[in-house]
């Protein structure tokens, strides 16, 4: 008979299949990456001892198809790209722990793709802690994750004083090229357009954020008032509310804002958790303007941008470097006055 407690013990049972499943499936990736790396030292060590070069490992490839058939994925193409990820990894004892955990897939993406090995470990660590597909990893190097990341959002004194540990949690950019978006639109069909492709965007956002609802209702008095987006964030344990502008941003705004951040922080807020957080969430800014609107603000809020397309990213390198260079300049500053 089917019987709720029936249902359960079949519920165990099945659990018991996938996870030994899962189990299974890590060990024979862990042996593949393990193949492909031994391969791929091989190859790179003749390469270098005894002059094998592309004509040598195309003989290497058809020896291995002519000497057994049943062996697929070791075309010379393949065996070469083994060499490359062997190359890239093997005196790097930080990052070699991490690409074993990957499928060969993802790892030739990362090795192929990112060009120096802080872009590496970013995206080696984001894919391991966020379980990324082999098409959510594609798109995050698309829309230049890394470069972003680094940069992060302009934060208010009290966001950092409330939230100490919030780094780089939110990015200065968000690039919604998944919404389909006109470049001219309402707020309204923004909202609509986030709720609709809600997993791309917390993709983009990061999987900590728990979407609460769009306009949540908060009622202060005898008034009933709307924030567009209401998210819950893991890590930080605070709520975190998006307000949606589709123009530039205006100093005005962090009034509202800041409004909504008392009524949570009043009504809705657990006792265990932290102050909440406000995103203005606009279509441009002006940096300056930011600065000074937050400068002398207590609002934990920070300031972020969206486009519609993705990202140049030689232009976000090139600012990314900027940036680099002038936090050395003035480190080097500081170092000298203390001398």
């Amino acid at each position: 008979m089917n019987t709720p407690t029936t249902q359960q013990d079949f519920s165990e049972v099945l659990q018991q299949i996938q996870q030994a499943r899962q189990t299974v499936f890590a060990h024979i990736n862990s042996a593949l990456i393990e193949l492909y790396w031994h391969i791929g030292k091989t190859i790179s060590y003749k390469a270098q001892t005894q002059a094998w070069g592309k004509g040598v490992v195309s003989e290497l490839a058809r020896y291995i198809t002519q000497n057994d058939p049943n062996i697929k994925g070791f075309s010379d193409k393949n065996l070469w790209r083994m060499k490359q990820f062997y190359e890239t990894y093997h005196t790097d004892e930080k990052l070699v722990p991490l690409v074993r955990e990957l499928p060969w897939t993802h790892n030739t993406i990362i090795f192929s793709r990112c060009k120096t090995p802080e872009e590496r470990e970013y995206y080696l660590k984001l894919t391991v802690t966020d379980k990324l597909t082999k098409r959510e990893l594609e798109r995050q190097i698309d829309v230049a994750h890394f470069e972003r990341s680094m940069m992060g959002a302009i934060l208010s004194p009290l966001v950092r004083e409330l939230h100490p540990a919030i780094g780089n949690t939110f990015k200065d950019n968000y690039v919604l090229e998944f919404l389909g978006l006109p470049p001219v639109h309402s707020e309204n069909r923004l909202q609509k357009a986030l709720v609709r492709h809600m997993k791309q965007f917390i993709l983009e956002l990061g999987k900590e954020f728990i979407f609460m609802g769009e306009a949540y209702r908060l009622q202060v008095g005898n008034q009933d008032f709307f924030i567009d987006l209401l998210f819950f964030h893991r890590d930080l344990t605070a709520l975190v509310a998006f307000e949606l502008k589709i123009g530039k941003f205006m100093p005005e705004y962090i009034g509202q804002i800041n409004f909504y951040l008392e009524a949570l922080d009043r009504d809705v807020k657990k006792p265990h958790e932290n102050p909440s957080i406000g995103v203005l969430l606009c279509r441009d800014k002006d940096d300056e303007v930011v600065e000074y609107a937050l400068s002398r603000n207590l609002s934990p809020t920070l300031i972020a941008q969206y486009q519609l397309q993705l990202p140049d990213k030689k232009l976000l390198q090139a600012k990314l470097h900027e940036l680099s260079a002038d936090e050395d300049a003035l480190n080097w500053e500081a170092q000298q006055g203390g001398e």
